[in-house]
């Protein structure tokens, strides 16, 4: 297997996971911010208060995002099957 080849199955897994990942992280990021502004308003300062919302906004994400992503990996998967010929062949 050529050296380029590799890589570029190496970037588009890496690109798939990101994009994955991505809206997952991005609720988690929101909701902690949220969170965070509310404690410097309110002055409460718990660690606990800042954990139950983000994983209830992560796990949503998730539900909610979850035939877009399973969509993804079936495409990435399929492709990746096809282009088995072609790169064994290189």
């Amino acid at each position: 297997m050529d050296p380029s080849v590799a890589v570029e199955l190496v970037r588009q897994a890496v690109l798939n996971a990101m994009l994955i990942g991505a809206p997952l992280l991005v609720m988690g990021m929101l909701v902690g911010l949220i969170i965070s502004l509310l404690q410097a308003v309110t002055q409460i300062q718990d660690q606990t208060l800042n954990a139950v919302p983000k994983i209830i906004a992560m796990v949503l994400a998730l539900v909610f995002c979850m035939p877009w992503i399973a969509d993804r990996m079936i495409q990435y998967t399929q492709q990746t099957y096809r282009d088995i010929p072609e790169v064994i062949g290189r």
